[in-house]
């Protein structure tokens, strides 16, 4: 059984920074890509940053510059840390697993979920 659990979430300010947090358990980690994804009421889930099981690392054009994803393969943890928020960042954060390791930027591309954290940017 995977389980993924975001935390870090919150309210903050525009301009503010914020680090999301997803612990993995079951039989999942260190061979595994790792993404980020987001969702706005009424918008579809999109991709955010993901993090391939040799540590290379992707973003959406809209974050590059301002959120960094990580992993912690001994803590079984993928960090997202977002800087320089905007009101446009507001959104359900969602940690999504592979069960491969290379890159995916779609949301049918992963097998596991998280249930979500709500990131809000107030301007």
């Amino acid at each position: 059984q995977v389980q993924l659990v975001e935390s870090g979430g919150g309210l903050v300010q525009a301009g503010g920074s914020l680090r999301l947090s997803c612990a993995a358990s079951g039989s999942i980690f260190s061979n595994n890509a790792m993404g980020w994804f987001r969702q706005a009421p009424g918008n579809q889930r999109n991709w955010v940053a993901a993090v391939t099981d040799g540590g290379s690392t992707f973003y959406r054009d809209s974050v590059k510059g301002r959120f960094a994803i990580s992993r912690d393969n001994a803590k079984n943890t993928v960090y997202l840390q977002m800087n320089s928020l905007k009101p446009e960042d507001t959104a359900v954060y969602l940690c999504a697993a592979r069960k491969s390791g290379g890159l995916a930027i779609k949301p049918y591309q992963y097998d596991y979920w998280g249930q979500g954290i709500q990131v809000t940017v107030s301007s």
